[in-house]
């Protein structure tokens, strides 16, 4: 997926389904959060390093556009990125794709801050985070640019 370097699979429960057999729209929302989970355990050693400094990451806000069911038994190939990372806040985008055929599903963003765990109140983005997201980045970021220098060039 141009412009994305991670992404995880989720199979589409029949818990999740409606009696049509499509997934329900809530779920959308939980397949976010478990490719955000695996993106931080892939690159930035899991959300519990985060937790363990006294730092969570809340969801200040989320949005899904839906574009095709998903159906039981599907394989969804759930593709994320995170960017915009400033103060206390981050951005995940994300492109859901059937894993067989690669038709797009859905996509949407989750907007982040990180808080105290304590006190629940705003503090920035670690450091650590901060350069393991640019780092696990930068593939998709070189690929910007190199497209963008050759269609400069044409």
């Amino acid at each position: 997926m141009d412009g994305f370097v991670f992404s995880t699979d989720v199979r589409v429960r029949f818990a999740e389904t409606d009696a049509q057999g499509i997934a329900h729209h809530a779920n959308y929302l939980i397949w976010f959060e478990l490719t955000r989970v695996a993106y931080l355990a892939e690159f930035a050693g899991g959300y519990n390093l985060l937790r363990e400094q006294g730092i969570e990451a809340t969801v200040v806000e989320a949005h899904v556009r839906y574009l095709v069911p998903a159906r039981f038994d599907d394989v969804i190939r759930v593709w994320a990125r995170c960017h915009d990372v400033r103060g206390a806040r981050f951005r995940y985008d994300y492109v859901l794709e059937r894993a067989d055929d690669g038709t797009r599903i859905a996509d949407g963003w989750t907007s982040h801050a990180c808080v105290d765990a304590r006190t629940l109140r705003p503090t920035r983005v670690p450091a650590w985070l901060i350069e393991a997201i640019a780092k696990a980045e930068a593939p998709a970021q070189e690929q910007a640019a190199a497209r963008s220098s050759s269609s400069a060039s044409s």
